[in-house]
């Protein structure tokens, strides 16, 4: 499961040009991967280059995303 933790995104948009099933949506100005369109090339991993885009469990993704 992807990932794209908001505190590292700067809506630079390419994870949006890589990901071949448009699974990557901007939402209150930093991108947001929809895990019920993702299929998990990486493509979004590969072409990232501030880190946002991360791998995960469920839980380790709640654990970035949610905890403030």
């Amino acid at each position: 499961m992807f990932a794209i933790d908001p505190k590292d995104c700067t809506n630079c948009g390419e994870c949006v040009k890589a990901c071949p099933c448009d699974a990557i949506v901007e939402e209150n100005g930093t991108h947001k991967i929809i895990d019920s369109l993702c299929v998990e090339c990486g493509g979004c991993l590969d072409v990232c280059e501030f880190g946002a885009v991360f791998e995960g469990t469920l839980e380790e993704i709640k654990n970035v995303i949610y905890v403030e």
